[in-house]
């Protein structure tokens, strides 16, 4: 059985330059340090690229699809050229629509506002909010947290062939874990999903920024991806692939841009000719820089070696797992265990510590940003750390006290632009935090740990 696995290539390869690498922060120990960005998983940081990109259009800026101007024609141009290159990122067949949107989040509700009446999805429970929790209006049969690859397969192979109508199907996915990191077998899935007349939607939030990602050779019917999370700024989306159901589904939003002809009635109403192209859900002034910015990013990796950036990144996870394993009160978290593929995300919890106290320790006193929480994946995190659906916690810290049992997990996350200083300075962090304890003292406050800043631990 086959997984998306990361490339084996070991040539030598830098990091790439991004927004922030020499931001200093104060500790609360005194001093200052260089900030080592860990939390890539939730927003990473811009390539420097993509920022050089934006700054160079910025003075030709102009309304797309609007105007006869040069500017406008400059930028309409720029806009649709932006899109061809997102589709050659993605490896989109003829025929498959790139659908510029806000992030993954829109790009899921998107696709579940364009499902046809009578579809069944099917969706596992590890999923990330942004695809567990859009099918509302659809009938949803929830999957159980495999625990191998081969289990998953299996899993959704059952579940096709016991689904109580024929009618159509579709099985949300994603590509790599948002809490673990681990790779799922996408096209094995895509696979059992199309064999049972289902289509299949991935979730490449995670995996495009540190896997290439080909739509047609992974067999899917569409991509969703966020640009704050490929080294873009905030603000941009993409949904892309098979372009029939999104032709047949009402626009996402009505408006202008979406409507290609609108005209008066005798009755007084009005009829309204839609777009049967992406601009049928693109209603409105779309985010251009933004967009650009998606466009930027894909160039930017492709052109760096995206197989030589999977192997250094592949070399960074090696470090920190070894590191994490020499400290036996931590436990690293994973549905498929040690051998698994995955790429630069990776949660754990430490003995004996809250997860909010560690993490707010990690900040304050080495300037180490990490995430602490239920990662919006509370089912999945719930079942990694063996507890209770009805436990407190939620996504953030937990109401409790530092040294209480934690309820919730620490994330560490990084990508092309890390340096293997950030990634030493964590290691260090962990083994000294456990080791030697916190060296100030923490409290509660909204929700949160957060140091006391008048008293030093004693």
């Amino acid at each position: 059985m086959s997984v998306v696995t990361a490339a084996t290539d070991r040539s030598f390869c830098s990091p790439l330059p991004v927004l922030g690498k020499d931001v200093t922060v104060p500790l609360v120990t005194g001093g200052e340090v260089t900030y080592a960005a860990l939390d890539y998983a939730a927003s990473a940081p811009a390539l420097q690229r993509v920022w050089d990109d934006v700054a160079a259009y910025a003075p030709y800026y102009g309304s797309v699809h609007r105007g006869a101007g040069y500017l406008s024609q400059l930028s309409t141009d720029l806009f649709e050229n932006s899109r061809k290159a997102v589709a050659e990122f993605l490896g989109c067949r003829a025929g498959d629509q790139v659908i510029f949107t806000r992030s993954t989040t829109d790009s899921l509700n998107l696709l579940a506002a364009a499902v046809p009446a009578d579809c069944q999805v099917f969706v596992y429970e590890t999923e990330h909010h942004a695809s567990l929790l859009p099918w509302r209006d659809a009938r949803v049969t929830y999957l159980n947290a495999p625990r191998t690859p081969a289990q998953a397969v299996e899993a959704l192979e059952r579940a096709l062939a016991g689904r109580d109508h024929y009618g159509p199907a579709l099985v949300c996915v994603t590509g790599a874990s948002n809490v673990t990191g681990e790779l799922w077998p996408v096209r094995e899935l895509a696979a059992a999903a199309h064999a049972h007349g289902a289509r299949i939607v991935l979730d490449a939030a995670q995996l495009a920024p540190h896997h290439p990602v080909d739509i047609d050779e992974l067999d899917v019917d569409w991509v969703a991806f966020s640009g704050h999370k490929l080294y873009a700024p905030f603000g941009s989306g993409v949904l892309a692939g098979r372009a029939d159901w999104l032709q047949d589904a009402e626009p996402y939003l009505a408006g202008g841009g979406a409507s290609r002809k609108v005209a008066r009635r005798t009755d007084g109403g009005v009829d309204v000719e839609w777009h049967s192209t992406a601009a049928r859900h693109e209603a409105g002034s779309p985010n251009v820089i933004g967009v650009y910015s998606i466009a930027s990013a894909c160039k930017a990796l492709t052109e760096a070696g995206f197989d030589r950036l999977v192997a250094r990144e592949q070399q960074l996870v090696t470090r920190v797992r070894e590191g994490l394993a020499e400290v036996p009160q931590v436990k690293v978290l994973s549905l498929f265990g040690d051998d698994a593929p995955r790429v630069g995300v990776i949660s754990f919890v430490v003995e004996g510590w809250n997860s909010s106290h560690f993490a707010a320790a990690l900040s304050a006193e080495y300037g180490i940003g990490v995430r602490d929480g239920l990662f919006c994946a509370h089912p999945l995190v719930r079942t990694l750390l063996g507890s209770d659906p009805q436990d407190p916690g939620e996504c953030g810290a937990p109401e409790a006290e530092p040294g209480e049992r934690s309820l919730n997990a620490i994330r560490v996350s990084f990508g092309a632009g890390t340096p293997d200083e950030h990634i030493e300075r964590f290691v260090r962090a962990v083994k000294e935090l456990v080791s030697e304890g916190a060296q100030w003292k923490y409290r509660t406050e909204d929700g949160r740990c957060v140091p006391d800043r008048g008293t030093a631990q004693v």
